[in-house]
């Protein structure tokens, strides 16, 4: 796994030339590492392993219209889920997305679901990519600016 300069030094570099990501190889399961808050080159420890606790897994799946994404953080049996479309936006790229439903499950059931009011196009979500190595991490910077660092973990079901 980089450390943090060296994930500030790649940023660099995406933002001179890009990453030339593909949406397919973005597509597994993603488990949350470490993170960074906005202007720091240090990882935020706690909230890192209280992360890393919850389970905090971003699922990237492709589908006919494009990206589909979920969001989400688990405590035992006990599940909390942000479920959306995504794309892939412009040179870098940036992996846009839109939560359309928010879903709290206790092990397959659907305790409670409800639909998300769409942002306004201006503040649409994104993660600015940074890279994406074959040895299964994946880096982004965020809209508010943390830098998170994922693992990629074996495979689940998005259901």
């Amino acid at each position: 796994m980089p450390s943090g300069a060296e994930l500030l030094q790649l940023e660099a570099q995406a933002r001179r030339a890009g990453t030339d990501l593909a949406a397919a190889e973005l597509v597994g399961c993603w488990r949350l590492r470490m993170i960074w808050p906005k202007g720091s080159l240090h990882a935020a420890r706690l909230s890192g392993l209280l992360l890393q606790a919850l389970q905090a897994t971003l699922l990237i799946g492709i589908c006919a219209t494009g990206l589909t994404l979920c969001n989400s953080v688990q405590l035992g049996p006990l599940q909390l889920r942000f479920l959306g479309p995504g794309a892939l936006v412009g040179r870098r790229p940036l992996l846009q997305f839109r939560f359309e439903r928010l879903e709290l499950r206790w092990q397959q059931r659907v305790l409670l679901g409800r639909v998300l009011a769409a942002p306004e196009p201006k503040r649409m979500p994104f993660f600015a990519l940074i890279g994406r190595d074959p040895s299964g991490w994946l880096a982004a910077r965020g809209r508010g600016g943390g830098l998170a660092l994922w693992e990629l973990g074996p495979a689940v079901d998005a259901n």
